[in-house]
């Protein structure tokens, strides 16, 4: 018995923490594990460890709101999120673990003329770069998703929509033991409640980290901390351009299945799909202010609420089973930011807001490379820290249709 029980395991127990690794990977979410599992897999590095100060997928990847599309305005972004889902598309696959990938379809509502002129223009964009994206109108939204009311009488009537065919939802935490299985089962190291205390660095580069388990050094530490980034950085003396706040979101009771699209709408500041177990997952913008904390407030509740009875009026009899609040770190131009910094050896992976969880894979994969190869990968170029010096933003205000 004591044998199927270990062959069972997720993931191996937690082992003793080395005082050496090649590299130290901070935070046991979604990208973090990513890193390590890309690591591990493309590169054959494997004396690598990832430290989560609680358990794994604890922040913004067991936080956040399932939703996986590449409908971004920028070349930059909307080839960089196409990539990603193209990894997620075959990622069960590849994982052995079935990720519960659905491929619905996504519509960003318009309800102005110039949403609309913003549709068309993300819509263009997103087809020369070979993206499944196009402007439909009223009819059309209807015609994708019939239980929605467009008419005259709300407060905001739809004039027409952004249809992002490849977009979907997907089981987030399955996508987190999905790759600390993989990354484990490879070789690399899981340490959970272990809380990184100080980064070490001498003549401008890392020399290992200080943790409540003990020192461990290494030549290479990835910051993958979400909201978290600005003191991660601050402990190896890197400033950031981040202001931190939190992303709220609620689920009803499950109800027979009838919403087979995610629905986006810019102007209510609201989103809405229905989950495999039935539950209409709802969400809305970031909050106005700053804040570490993850308690959620009945204002966003309220908000949130009024406004999907206006697009779907027929969930009012609905139960709310709980709702949740998760960390998000903002940039200035509300793109990530990935890659190295003044300090030699010190990574960074933030800066993502709501963005965050769609990205898992393929900043698994670009960060990665860059950690084995030494060489920025030119996917994520772009979006360095040094952009901020530059004058060179890669602006996505536009983009996320909610929350930026």
């Amino acid at each position: 018995m004591r044998d199927i029980f270990l062959r069972r395991r997720m993931w191996r127990r937690r082992p003793e923490l080395q005082r050496n690794y090649d590299a130290v990977i901070i935070g046991g979410g979604s990208h973090g594990l990513a890193t390590a599992y890309y690591l591990a897999k493309n590169h054959g590095l494997t004396d690598v460890c990832v430290l989560e100060k609680s358990y794994i997928g604890s922040g913004a990847a067991g936080r956040n709101t399932t939703i996986i599309r590449s409908n971004y305005r920028t070349p930059e972004g909307a080839e960089f999120y196409q990539r990603s889902v193209e990894l997620y598309e075959r990622l069960s696959a590849e994982l052995g673990y079935n990720l519960m990938f659905s491929q619905i379809g996504h519509l960003t509502l318009a309800h102005t003329e110039r949403a609309m002129v913003t549709m068309a223009e993300r819509a263009e964009v997103n087809q020369l770069l070979g993206i499944r994206s196009r402007v439909v109108d009223a009819s059309g939204v209807k015609e994708l998703c019939p239980e929605i009311e467009i008419g005259d009488t709300v407060t905001w009537p739809i004039m027409g929509a952004l249809y992002h065919e490849p977009g979907g939802i997907i089981r987030h935490d399955a996508v987190v033991w999905g790759y600390a299985r993989g990354a484990d089962r490879l070789g690399v190291e899981i340490h959970n409640a272990t809380e990184v205390t100080g980064i070490e660095r001498s003549n401008g580069k890392v020399t290992g980290v200080q943790t409540t388990r003990g020192p461990i050094a290494c030549d290479t530490v990835v910051s993958c901390t979400a909201g978290w980034s600005t003191l991660l950085a601050n402990m190896v003396g890197v400033e950031l351009p981040i202001w931190t706040s939190i992303l709220q979101a609620f689920v009803t009771e499950p109800v027979k299945p009838f919403l087979d699209v995610v629905i986006v709408s810019s102007q209510m500041h609201v989103y809405i799909s229905q989950t495999d177990r039935g539950e209409f997952l709802i969400g809305a913008e970031v909050e106005p202010y700053s804040t570490y904390s993850t308690r959620a407030t009945f204002p966003f509740l309220e908000y949130s609420a009024r406004h999907v009875l206006e697009l779907f009026p027929q969930l009012g009899g609905l139960k709310v089973l709980r709702q949740w609040a998760g960390i998000c770190d903002m940039s200035p131009d509300y793109s990530p930011i990935m890659g190295v910094t003044e300090v030699d050896g010190f990574i960074v992976d933030c800066g993502w807001g709501t963005y965050g969880f769609k990205a898992a894979p393929i900043v698994g994969t670009t960060l990665a490379e860059l950690v084995a190869a030494g060489t920025t990968p030119a996917l994520i170029e772009p979006f360095a820290l040094e952009r901020f010096y530059d004058d060179l933003p890669v602006s996505e205000l536009a983009a996320a249709a909610v929350s930026h």
